[in-house]
């Protein structure tokens, strides 16, 4: 079966599929953080110049309206920034701190608005970034054998900072160049590939793993779905290789949801499930605790970040939050509190007002796909998206990761602009079944 050629046909096209594609060269550079931020300015630029220019340039594209659902994360995404302006004035922390923390809003929580955003109101194809993403995919298997062949041969694991560093960022290591790493714990390598961390990889994985399901093409799909799991082995990242093993029924069961078969399968399976409730309730406190095991000295490490940020959160800072992230203490090995979790460090950071910022647009967002996957591929995908950003959110701080999964949020946007229009985009794919 011969590929089909999937290419830009416009300029949004070609920014989106040129950063993808190029990740890897990016990476190398140190300048992949910077690339997520300056393409969602480039596209929201392109999406106000044509606002502007179609009145009065004939052949200039208008924009599509803005889907409610965009909406609702512009209005969360932006009340995370009234969070954080009133918290810095209300701890004192001064200007310089303000624009600082402005600006770290800018890329990451805006992202999450300002892409769906891109995806919902430009002329960008899911197919192309599906594609894009397959090329991702391929490249990072033809170099596993090298990053496998450096740790073989124990060659340094950090090769570089790189000079781009002095734009600032959340640390350094969103600037550095990796081969390998050694897990301190026990001294096994690991693989972070273009991500900062190795769980952080995990996630760009499962990524991978979900638009490899909506993958036209038969090759790329399944190179998709390879190198996907080889990601998440090689990261060695519970998280990730957990999510490999629900996704799959769960996309099953979120695209009959509506069928009477199912539902009637769903009640005797919940009557069965009352039956035998005890060996079922024992087999799931098993595997939770094969699973906090597996890296027990992490799940201590965030098990007490959490317990710190909720006591100080309420002690403290209940409304607005403390504004800024702050350094643990020696037994949570220094690690900012409210780390490693997106709902404690909101708490923390930007008090219940934040937290709500993000709890409803997902909630939202999770109701609104739900119906649109009954009927829609891409309400498939776009459902798929918001559950790994929930199952994520216990794991990781999803703004500082915007810069990697934003494929994913495009992606949404047009799952919210399909929901907004009659019709439906095409998506003859294994996900649409």
């Amino acid at each position: 079966m011969a590929s089909v050629k999937v290419a830009p046909e416009n300029l949004e096209e070609r920014l989106i599929f040129g950063a993808l594609v190029g990740t890897w060269g990016f990476y190398l550079l140190g300048a992949l953080y910077v690339v997520g931020p300056v393409l969602a300015m480039s596209l929201i630029g392109i999406y106000f110049w044509r606002c502007y220019a179609s009145a009065w340039r004939p052949n200039t594209p208008q924009p599509a309206p803005v889907p409610l659902g965009v909406w609702v994360w512009l209005f969360g995404m932006g009340a995370m920034l009234v969070a954080l302006l009133i918290a810095h004035i209300g701890e004192d922390l001064g200007f310089g701190q303000t624009l600082k923390s402005s600006i770290g809003w800018l890329k990451g929580w805006a992202l999450l608005a300002l892409f769906p955003l891109a995806g919902a109101c430009l002329r960008i194809r899911p197919k192309l970034v599906i594609r894009a993403v397959g090329w991702f995919a391929v490249q990072t298997l033809a170099l596993v054998p090298f990053l496998v062949l450096a740790a073989l041969l124990h060659l340094p694991p950090k090769l570089y900072v790189s000079p781009l560093q002095i734009i600032g960022g959340p640390g350094p290591e969103f600037f550095s160049v990796y081969l390998y790493i050694v897990d301190p714990s026990n001294g096994a390598s690991r693989w972070q590939f273009v991500t900062p961390w190795a769980p952080a990889a995990g996630m760009l994985g499962n990524l991978i793993f979900i638009l490899a399901f909506f993958e036209s093409d038969r090759r790329f799909r399944w190179l998709g779905f390879i190198a996907a799991v080889t990601i998440c082995l090689m990261t060695k990242s519970r998280m990730a290789m957990l999510f490999l093993a629900i996704y799959p029924p769960l996309l099953w069961t979120a695209a009959r949801l509506a069928r009477p078969a199912l539902l009637a399968v769903g009640a005797a399976g919940a009557a069965i499930a009352g039956i035998v409730a005890g060996p079922i309730i024992d087999a799931v406190a098993s595997a939770i605790q094969a699973f906090r095991s597996a890296r027990a000295d992490s799940t201590r490490v965030r098990e007490a970040l959490g317990r710190i940020a909720i006591d100080r959160w309420w002690d403290e800072a209940p409304i607005w939050g403390h504004g800024i992230v702050h350094r643990g203490p020696h037994h949570v090995e220094f690690m900012p509190i409210g780390s490693h979790h997106t709902w404690f460090g909101l708490l923390f950071v930007k008090g219940i007002v934040g937290l709500l910022a993000l709890a409803l647009p997902i909630a939202w967002t999770m109701v609104e796909m739900v119906l649109l996957s009954q009927v829609s591929a891409l309400g498939r995908l776009g459902l798929s998206v918001c559950v790994m950003l929930v199952f994520y959110s216990f794991g990781e701080n999803l703004e500082i990761l915007a810069y990697l999964f934003w494929p994913g949020m495009v992606l949404l946007g047009a799952a919210f602009g399909e929901a907004a229009r009659p019709q439906r985009v095409a998506l003859p794919v294994q996900g649409a079944r």
